[in-house]
């Protein structure tokens, strides 16, 4: 079901970045594009460093004794965003290569699905300060009120939704899981199975019970879309306009959390451009430079995200090439 809504909100994504395209003049798009040639490379440059934190702030969600080497982290963040970036997997899929990546590399698979899990939690309360430095700021400049109020509320639901997540994780989801799929399974290995998803909920607890290195594991991962403002301001410095920091900040907070809210649509095609259009006018932007930035940020998915789904083709490839030599 998941992965049909994905296909049909890639669908429409695309239609809605197409026509965004079309109506605001495709021409004048891509000649501000063209205009700023080959410095357009720097973006994905200046974006890197909020990859290197939220490894940081992953590798708080392990205990100290089995914290993955930097390097094992790194590779399997990339790759796992690279994934939930460049394919329609509602932004599941690549969690759960994190996970396959890890356990491949001979680390415990019980801990290092319930540190998943609770890192994709992680990734979404990072978003609630996020959301509110942007509505803070939009009220600060004074453009829009109104939206400042429909986007603190949309805040609010999103806090709610993740509140109702965690409760389920710690109230044991995987068990749960087990539990209602068991019913439907006379498998003489599902006892085991349902062990160690009881073993992965107790591991979820611990992460959770300890509350330093969790919020630590937050703040790391709000501190890297913070970040990710300079790939904003930069791109219109680049273009050819400038604006200030706060600006920056205020369209890169609420067009992300825009983006994220419609994760169904993956990559946020024609969400993200619908957003910087209807924020970069607020700021003076034209409709078309506001596509143009939008586009330009992109760029990242040609320079980091696409060799990221290449490497994860040879890991898998070279897995299974192993695999059939010790069978033959």
């Amino acid at each position: 079901m998941i992965r049909i809504l994905s296909y049909v909100g890639l669908l429409v994504g695309l239609f809605i970045l197409t026509l965004l395209i079309v109506t605001q003049g495709f021409n004048q798009i891509f000649e501000l594009l063209f205009k700023s040639g080959f410095s357009l490379l720097l973006l994905p440059i200046v974006w890197l460093p909020s990859l290197i934190i939220a490894v940081i702030s992953w590798h708080y969600l392990f205990p100290n004794k089995i914290i993955p080497p930097f390097k094992e982290l790194f590779l399997a963040l990339w790759i796992g965003r690279a994934i939930n970036t460049l394919l329609p997997v509602a932004t599941i899929g690549g969690e759960i290569a994190k996970a396959r990546l890890l356990i491949l590399w001979g680390k415990p698979a019980t801990n290092v699905s319930a540190s998943v899990l609770v890192d994709k939690t992680v990734q979404a309360l990072a978003l609630i300060p996020w959301a509110i430095i942007g509505v803070a700021l939009l009220i600060y400049l004074a453009v829009d009120n109104k939206l400042a109020m429909l986007l603190m509320l949309g805040t609010l639901l999103l806090g709610l939704g993740i509140t109702i997540f965690i409760f389920f994780q710690k109230a044991g989801i995987f068990s749960l899981v087990a539990g209602m799929v068991g019913k439907f399974n006379t498998s003489d290995n599902w006892g085991e199975i349902k062990l160690k998803a009881s073993d992965v909920d107790k591991f979820v607890n611990e992460i959770y019970s300890n509350k330093k290195r969790f919020t630590i594991s937050i703040f790391w991962r709000t501190l890297g879309l913070i970040l990710q403002t300079s790939e904003v301001w930069l791109g219109c410095y680049l273009l050819g306009y400038q604006i200030s920091i706060i600006e920056a900040l205020m369209l890169k907070s609420l067009t992300s959390i825009i983006t994220d809210i419609a994760f169904i649509i993956p990559n946020g095609y024609g969400i993200q451009e619908g957003g910087y259009l209807m924020l970069g006018v607020l700021i003076g932007l034209t409709p078309e430079f506001s596509l143009a930035l939008s586009l330009a940020t992109r760029i990242r998915e040609l320079i980091v995200d696409l060799p990221g789904l290449l490497y994860w083709q040879y890991i898998e490839i070279k897995y299974y090439r192993k695999k059939d030599e010790k069978i033959g």
